[in-house]
C-alpha cells in the first residue's frame, strides 16, 4: 500500500476524485461535481481533480454517464409516458465490449422517456402511461447502427408492464376484435393474443444492461403494481387489477417465448420495464456498479489520496447498495481515503463511519427544505471548503 510519504511527495498535490450522486431536485452529479471540484481549488489550487459523476440508473444517468465517458448527448422524438411526441435525450458513448475494441455504445434513461416528473401530479393515472417510446428510440438507434446499449431504470411513471416497449419493437399485440393495442396500462386488460415474431431480429445481436437496483418481481405483494403502482397515481383498486392482468400479460408473452422472466429479481423495475427488457435478451445490474465500470471509475481511483462522494439524504439505509457506499469500498481498494458530503444526514446515519473516514451534512443551520434546495450549491460549496481544509492538513495517504 501507498505511503502518506509517497503520495504528497507526487507532483502536482494532493489527488481527489470527485464521484457524486445527485442531490435530488437541487442539483445534477454534474453540478455537484462541478460544485466541490470548485471548492477544492479555492483551497488548494495545486490540488488534482478528476471529476466523475456518478448515478445509479434513475434520473440523470444519461447526463453523469456521458460526462464521465465523455461521450456526447443526443435527442430524438419519441412517444411521452401520456402518448405525446416528445423530445428525449440520450447519450453515445464510446465502451469495449467484450474485451474488444471500443464501440458506439447508447445510453438511455427510463427518467427521459416515460418519468415520473413528465407527468403532472394530479394527472397519474397508470392506465393512461406507456413505454413505448424507449422501444422507439431503441429502434431508432438499431437503425443508426448502434448494437451496445445502457439502460437506467429509475424514476419511471408507467406500470404497463414494459407492453409499451415491446409494441414498439415489434411485438403484436391485439384485442378480441383484431385491433392492434399500442401499449399503454389500459391495454394490458384488452389483450386476447399476442405474436412475438416481429419482434425486431436485430436485437440478437445486441449487448443490452441495464442500470437499476430495484429487486422486485413483475407481480405479487412484492410486485410492480403493489409497491410501485401508488406513487404513480394508481389507487387500491387499480393496483389489484394491474397485478392480476400483468400476471396474465406476462403467461402469454413467456408461453410465447418459452422462456420465463416474471419473478427474476428486477422484472418489476419501471413497471415492468424490467421485464420486458429481460425478454428481449438484457441483462440487469446493479446500478451503481454498472455506471462505475462504464465510466471506468476503478482506473481513476489509482493514486487518489481523497475520494468524494455524496447524494441528497444520507442514512443507514446507504449502506444496502447506494451508490455512495459502493464509491467507498472502491475507494478503499485503492488505497484512499473516502469523504462522505451529502445534502443532509438521516436516521442512523453514524452506521455510515464503518464505511467512511468522515461524514457531512451540508445544511448549516435549521431551515425549511424549500431553502434547503434553493441554497443547495452554496451550501456545498461552503462545507466542502471545511472538509477540504482539513483534509489537506491531513494529506493523502493510506486507508483510515
Amino acid at each position: 500500500m501507498r505511503t502518506n510519504e509517497n503520495r504528497a511527495d507526487r507532483t502536482g498535490g494532493i489527488k481527489y476524485v470527485v464521484a457524486p450522486d445527485s442531490f435530488k431536485e437541487s442539483l445534477s452529479a454534474s453540478e455537484v461535481a462541478q460544485t466541490i471540484s470548485e471548492a477544492i481549488l479555492s483551497v488548494n489550487p495545486n490540488a488534482s481533480i478528476v471529476k466523475v459523476p456518478m448515478a445509479d440508473g434513475g434520473e440523470g444517468t444519461v447526463e453523469a454517464l456521458v460526462e464521465a465517458a465523455q461521450g456526447t448527448l443526443h435527442a430524438a422524438e419519441v412517444t411521452g409516458p401520456r402518448g405525446e411526441r416528445t423530445r428525449a435525450v440520450y447519450g453515445r458513448i464510446k465502451q469495449a465490449v467484450d474485451g474488444e475494441a471500443d464501440q458506439d455504445t447508447a445510453v438511455l434513461e427510463a427518467a427521459a422517456l416515460f418519468g415520473l416528473s413528465q407527468i403532472p401530479a394530479n394527472e397519474r393515472d397508470p392506465y393512461l402511461a406507456t413505454s413505448r417510446g424507449m422501444g422507439e428510440l431503441i429502434v431508432h438507434l438499431l437503425d443508426e447502427g448502434i448494437r451496445s446499449f445502457i439502460i437506467g431504470l429509475g424514476g419511471s411513471g408507467t406500470n404497463d408492464g414494459g407492453m409499451g416497449l415491446l409494441a414498439a419493437l415489434g411485438v403484436r399485440f391485439k384485442d378480441a376484435e383484431g385491433e392492434p393495442l399500442a401499449g399503454y396500462g389500459r391495454d394490458l386488460f384488452e389483450i386476447a393474443s399476442v405474436d412475438v415474431a416481429p419482434i425486431d431480429a436485430r436485437l440478437k445481436e445486441c449487448r443490452i444492461l441495464v442500470a437499476s437496483d430495484v429487486q422486485n418481481p413483475l407481480c405479487g405483494k412484492d410486485g410492480a403494481s403493489e409497491v410501485y403502482g401508488p406513487q404513480k397515481g394508481a389507487t387500491s383498486e387499480q393496483v389489484r387489477a394491474l397485478d392480476q392482468e400483468l400476471a396474465r400479460y406476462a403467461g402469454l408473452l413467456e408461453k410465447a417465448m418459452g422462456i420465463v422472466f416474471q419473478n427474476h429479481p428486477g422484472a418489476g423495475a419501471a413497471g415492468g420495464a424490467g421485464f420486458a427488457l429481460l425478454l428481449a435478451g438484457a441483462q440487469l445490474m446493479p446500478g451503481a456498479e454498472l455506471i462505475g465500470s462504464a465510466a471506468n471509475l476503478s482506473a481513476k481511483l489509482v493514486d487518489a489520496d481523497w475520494v468524494i462522494t455524496g447524494e441528497g439524504k444520507s442514512d443507514n439505509q446507504t449502506l444496502f447498495g447506494k451508490l455512495p457506499v459502493y464509491v467507498a469500498r472502491l475507494a478503499q481498494s485503492a488505497g484512499a481515503r473516502s469523504l462522505l458530503i451529502s445534502g443532509s444526514l438521516g436516521p442512523q446515519s453514524e452506521q455510515l463511519n464503518s464505511e467512511f473516514t468522515a461524514c457531512f451534512s451540508c445544511v448549516p443551520r435549521p431551515m425549511p427544505l424549500s431553502d434547503c434546495l434553493e441554497q443547495a450549491r452554496d451550501n456545498l460549496y461552503h462545507t466542502t471548503i471545511n472538509v477540504v481544509r482539513l483534509a489537506d492538513g491531513f494529506g493523502g495517504g493510506s486507508q483510515r
